[in-house]
């Protein structure tokens, strides 16, 4: 798996495992067995309730592969928004790191949507910066935000860590490009969450469309095709799957390339069909 740089200077792995609707009962086990199957990037949040589950996959790996640095993995995490202000922040920084117990530090942490407010948006951010500042957190970042609440974080006075990344929902059916290139236009790298449409767009795809023909094309799933769209992109895709078989064949896609012909028949521009919230146009 390759690494993207980050504008803080880190890199993050190009695929991560989305555990957004993981049993918790099973969130440990499939983040262990991604691991061996050869993920090194993990997302969940507070809303998930699942964060000591991935963490523990996650330490069991590392632990029985002593060869592995924990800096070879790439843990995230995204505030709610009942811990946005500065002082709520503050807090729930310190149960998010104890949390992760063994991990030590959180890779990324992000906040998870805008709807608190600019007042709270800020405060917390400010906060987060000070988790750099101590070490506890390595890089910080935003979710569902939209161009608007970028430009407000980066036109603040107290900013000094620009986000390094915004986590929103894209695929062919929600394409977003144009707040997706403006990110890419500040250094801000794009991470596309639910690319396989939750599912719906796989079993809806028509044997004549022209997905269902590039994949069979090159012998790949739609779900293998979808994640290698978001790649040629140039975005970081977070597929989610409750499937042992599924996390191998999800990384399995670095063994074709799609054309720029190809990408264009699989963009739906005039489609807006997101399967997750939608607050990138709060106020």
């Amino acid at each position: 798996m390759s690494l993207i740089k980050l504008s803080s200077g880190a890199t993050i792995p190009s695929i991560g495992l989305g555990c957004y609707d993981i049993p918790n009962s099973q969130t440990s086990n499939i983040v262990y067995q991604a691991c061996l199957a050869g993920y090194r990037h993990f997302d969940t949040a507070v809303l998930y309730g699942n964060e000591e589950k991935v963490a523990q996959g996650m330490l069991k790996y590392l632990k029985e592969n002593p060869q592995v640095n924990r800096t070879q993995l790439f843990y995230t995490t995204k505030l709610w928004n009942s811990q946005l202000g500065y002082n709520a922040t503050k807090r729930a920084i310190g149960e998010l790191v104890a949390k992760v117990g063994g991990l030590e530090y959180i890779d990324l942490l992000l906040i998870h949507s805008p709807l608190p407010g600019k007042t709270k948006r800020l405060e917390s951010y400010a906060a987060m910066q000070e988790a750099v500042d101590s070490g506890v957190v390595k890089n910080i970042g935003v979710s569902n935000y939209g161009q608007h609440h970028i430009e407000e974080l980066l036109n603040w006075e107290g900013l000094k860590y620009p986000p390094v990344v915004n986590q929103i929902e894209i695929s062919p059916w929600v394409m977003r490009s144009e707040l997706a290139n403006w990110c890419s236009e500040q250094g801000i790298q794009v991470e596309a969450y639910a690319p396989l449409t939750h599912g719906y767009k796989l079993v809806e795809t028509d044997p004549t469309s022209g997905l269902a023909k590039i994949c069979q094309k090159y012998a790949k799933s739609p779900a293998q095709v979808l994640i290698k769209w978001s790649l040629t992109k140039g975005y970081i895709p977070l597929p989610k799957t409750k499937t042992k078989e599924r996390l191998r064949e999800n990384l399995n896609v670095e063994d074709f390339e799609l054309t720029k012909e190809e990408v264009a028949e699989i963009d739906q521009p005039g489609a807006y069909e997101p399967t997750d919230w939608e607050c990138t146009d709060a106020p």
